[in-house]
């Protein structure tokens, strides 16, 4: 079983200036004259961290790492004014042309399998392949899955009852709105009760085993507050999407080469989605890791991925002219 490649430090950082007042904080690594990728992180409103730079063979990748609008690095901190997909979609063009990069290899999970969909589908012209993780549609459904009793609710009933409590019962038949309104009001206790409550259910739902490092990163204030923010903003207006979420854009990817990883016992975004993209996308390979679920810190998910972006680059590598040898 392969695991991460090696640490490494960035050789460049990048506080790039966009729309509506937002700085996306964006760092590279890995080989110069190497094959561009850039790195989606999840939620909406997670963030890259050490370990983002580790799924790519560094001597083969110019690796492009950032955090999204309102989250991780970039400012302001957790906001949600001008933080759309469109927005997001446009950063990923801005920060292309940015480093004077013509195309490059796009790599999302969960969220950013979204967010990496939706790019490609807009602007497939510059997309050499996907690597997709944890595959999220931004169908209604979807969300109602994560925030139902009759959806997640049954396969985690004991942890969804310790977040349903944060909420007065007349509110619990829509948990996504209980916690928007919190965490949009004037109430800073609400606003951190509501964040903490939203990201350890996130977190016991996201490993097929119980994971104290995934609570451990989860609780973390400054990551809670942004991804609890940012999240239930995204899920409350769809995405900014309609019904269907992104699968009435997937035409436009049919010739875009393709690797899906998914966990089979993923409680986030069930394997169904998987199977929905893969049908809706025939140059695309769905591989589900037998023995994991939603997270990209278990074992059998770094593997595949790894395994992924290792075949992409030596699908590309002629074409930038790189020799693993060498």
């Amino acid at each position: 079983m392969l695991t991460l490649y090696p640490p490494i430090k960035p050789y460049a950082r990048h506080n790039l200036p966009v729309s509506g007042g937002h700085k996306i904080y964006v760092d590279e690594s890995g080989n110069p004259e190497g094959i561009p990728v850039i790195f989606l992180h999840g939620g909406p409103g997670g963030a890259c961290d050490k370990h983002s730079r580790r799924f790519f063979d560094p001597q083969m990748y110019r690796i492009i790492t950032w955090d999204q609008r309102g989250c991780g690095r970039s400012t302001p901190h957790a906001e949600l004014k001008d933080n759309t997909s469109d927005d997001l979609v446009s950063d990923m063009e801005t920060i292309r042309t940015e480093l004077k990069i013509d195309r490059w290899l796009v790599l999302g999970g969960s969220w950013g399998a979204t967010l990496a969909l939706l790019y490609a589908a807009r602007h497939t012209d510059k997309v050499l392949g996907l690597v997709l993780r944890g595959v999220y549609l931004g169908r209604e459904s979807d969300s109602r899955w994560l925030f139902s009793k009759e959806g997640s609710g049954r396969i985690f009933p004991d942890y969804w009852q310790t977040f349903a409590a944060h909420f007065p019962e007349n509110e619990r038949d829509d948990l996504l709105q209980a916690c928007y309104k919190r965490l949009t009001g004037d109430d800073e206790l609400a606003r951190m009760g509501a964040a903490k409550a939203f990201c350890t259910w996130d977190a016991h739902c996201s490993t097929l085993r119980p994971s104290q490092e995934v609570l451990d990163s989860f609780s973390d204030p400054h990551k809670a507050i942004a991804l609890a923010r940012i999240c239930t903003h995204y899920l409350a207006n769809n995405i900014f999407l309609e019904t269907d979420g992104v699968l009435p854009e997937l035409s436009a990817i049919e010739d875009v080469p393709g690797i899906i990883v998914h966990g089979r016992y993923d409680i986030i975004c069930p394997l169904e989605n998987a199977l929905t993209l893969q049908a809706a996308w025939p140059n695309s390979e769905l591989r589900i890791v037998r023995d994991a679920g939603h997270s990209a810190n278990e074992s059998g998910i770094r593997d595949a991925m790894v395994r992924a972006t290792d075949e992409m680059a030596r699908r590309f590598k002629a074409e930038f002219n790189l020799d693993r040898s060498s």
